[in-house]
């Protein structure tokens, strides 16, 4: 399964991956908002719902994603 960046707006970024549409705000993942969008397209999708953004070393699954309440730990 594949990844799509569908929209990047100033509040944060749609991703389309597992037949989900997910929003990733820059407030809950600020490591994205200075970055450029051929660094936060360039994702990789793994198995389990994995996802990295090799350009920016990001690693994330569709579970932080969906559910940021449960993995409170942010860094900037």
């Amino acid at each position: 399964m594949e990844t799509e960046i569908t929209n990047i707006s100033p509040n944060g970024i749609w991703i389309l991956t597992e037949g989900k549409e997910l929003f990733m705000s820059f407030e809950t993942f600020p490591w994205f908002k200075d970055a450029s969008v051929a660094k936060i397209g360039n994702v990789e999708t793994y198995e389990n719902g994995h996802l990295y953004w090799p350009d920016l070393d990001i690693d994330l699954t569709v579970d932080i994603i969906e559910h940021p309440e449960r993995f409170p730990l942010i860094a900037s």
